[in-house]
């Protein structure tokens, strides 16, 4: 899976033409209480959307992954891993995200934004942390190498199973990667998978079965599982810096 997102990275800049003018055509726990992820409108008629196939999806895929989204494989089947990367294309363009491919994604595709920066004047490598955008962006010598939907702190109560409470946050400030743990590494609040944590072991960037479009997490920054697996390997671990805005 790594190799086929590496592969995706070099995508020449003539490919990168070639798919803008495609797309400016016309379109064809409980005890936790956290809250309820948005609830997105249904699609319109023809919308390209979760369980459609074929050749629009692959072209949307390819777009995607050439602006450096991670829609999964690029296969023609609109999964999990293509909507993770639509919402994430939502959320980076400053758009409200639904679960589909609107009339306002479809012109962004084809006129895309950069991200916006949160840090400038600091160092060419680095990880970005939106919580207004709900966007994780990995930077590589200044230049934009992954762009991640994320679900951070959902801003609730909680009690943990073993005692004590506290308020879901994820602190805003700058940090650095301390240690990556491999595989799903149990915590007194639930379960990570591949966490890199950022705050002693405590605050981690980690993978999750549950990255809804709401922010729901105890603190931690959720990034989707197929990204999981692989970005542990795009960052230094220790001493990656890590911006929480």
């Amino acid at each position: 899976m790594r190799r086929l997102w590496l592969s995706l990275l070099l995508v020449p800049v003539m490919v990168l033409a070639v798919a803008s003018a495609a797309w400016a055509s016309p379109a064809a726990p409980a005890a936790r209480s956290a809250p309820a992820a948005r609830t997105a409108p249904a699609a319109p008629a023809r919308a390209l959307q979760p369980g459609m196939k074929g050749s629009a999806v692959k072209a949307l895929q390819r777009r995607l992954a050439a602006l450096k989204y991670y829609p999964g494989s690029i296969d023609g089947n609109f999964g999990t891993n293509t909507l993770e990367a639509v919402w994430a294309f939502y959320e980076a363009q400053g758009l409200t995200p639904h679960s589909y491919v609107n009339s306002a994604m479809k012109w962004r595709l084809a006129h895309p934004r950069a991200p916006k920066v949160l840090v400038r004047h600091c160092c060419a490598n680095r990880i970005e942390v939106s919580l207004h955008r709900e966007i994780l962006v990995l930077y590589r010598n200044n230049k934009v190498q992954l762009i991640s939907h994320v679900s951070t702190g959902g801003h609730y109560h909680y009690c943990s199973p073993g005692g004590g409470c506290g308020y879901a946050v994820t602190p805003t400030g700058n940090f650095r990667t301390v240690v990556f743990m491999r595989g799903w590494v149990h915590v007194p609040l639930g379960e990570m998978f591949n966490p890199v944590f950022f705050i002693g072991t405590a605050f981690a960037i980690h993978g999750d079965t549950d990255v809804p479009l709401a922010p729901v997490s105890h603190g931690c920054v959720r990034i989707p599982m197929d990204i999981a697996n692989f970005f542990h390997k795009l960052v230094k671990t220790p001493g990656e810096p890590v911006y929480i805005r």
